[in-house]
């Protein structure tokens, strides 16, 4: 059995590369910061960041990386409740980590200047990147989140397919992102609109309650569906292989 605290490092460092690499291709590229989001790529960038921090820590850890996927998977009774909190401060914790790194590192670029920056959180009316509003913003989150993490618990039900499982999850949150970007700049981690909300401030943390609420409703209205399609036959043995590490 891997060692909670492993676990935790596991999912902060994962949570953490997600983020950097998500939102560094919205913050550190000039060229989106000056004509506009580039939503193909800030898709490509968050897809490939966790399926490669989902093949170095999923082993560890379960690769959740995000508070939606964690609760998602405790509804489904595959991951153990008493973990639900550390995993899920964990994640925060990196995420801000990653935030902060963001800001250092754009702060060296001339011009940049963070509190007239959005900084890539995540905001609807004034705030969307399509001046979408709250109703709009809500229902993409929700919907999106709902898909994301009930495909992550698909792909990660049999052990047949956990090795390539990364890859369906990878790309699943890229297709999320395509659609998302434009509405809220792209969410479905809580965790992750955390981090920048942190750092903006004012109008970011105004909005920050969506984030939090509309992914993870989602995730658990997916791990109840998930726990309806499937039946307790493996509900045990999915979370014991989980608390190994593996997974689940």
């Amino acid at each position: 059995m891997v060692a909670l605290g492993k676990r935790l490092l596991a999912e902060g460092v994962g949570t953490g590369w997600v983020v950097f690499v998500g939102c560094g291709s919205i913050v550190l590229n000039t060229s989106v910061a000056q004509q506009g989001y580039g939503v193909l790529e800030v898709s490509i960038a968050f897809g490939l960041a966790l399926a490669t921090a989902s093949y170095v820590f999923g082993g560890l850890s379960g690769g959740h990386f995000n508070p939606a996927v964690t609760v998602g998977f405790a509804v489904a009774q595959r991951f153990p409740v008493r973990d639900l909190v550390p995993y899920i401060a964990a994640q925060i914790l990196g995420a801000i980590t990653a935030a902060a790194l963001l800001a250092y590192v754009a702060s060296g670029r001339p011009g940049f200047e963070l509190l007239g920056s959005e900084f890539a959180a995540n905001g609807f009316g004034d705030h969307s990147p399509a001046d979408y509003p709250l109703h709009s913003a809500l229902v993409v989150e929700l919907a999106l989140s709902f898909v994301f993490v009930l495909v992550s618990l698909m792909a990660t039900c049999r052990r047949s397919s956990r090795p390539i499982a990364p890859l369906f999850v990878g790309a699943c949150l890229m297709l999320v992102y395509l659609v998302s970007t434009p509405v809220t700049n792209g969410s479905i981690n809580p965790a992750r609109s955390t981090g920048q909300a942190l750092f903006v401030g004012d109008w970011a943390l105004d909005q920050l309650w969506l984030f939090w609420a509309a992914p993870m409703l989602g995730g658990v209205v997916a791990g109840a569906l998930f726990s309806l399609l499937h039946g307790k036959s493996d509900r045990h043995r999915a979370t014991l292989v989980h608390e190994h590490g593996e997974i689940a």
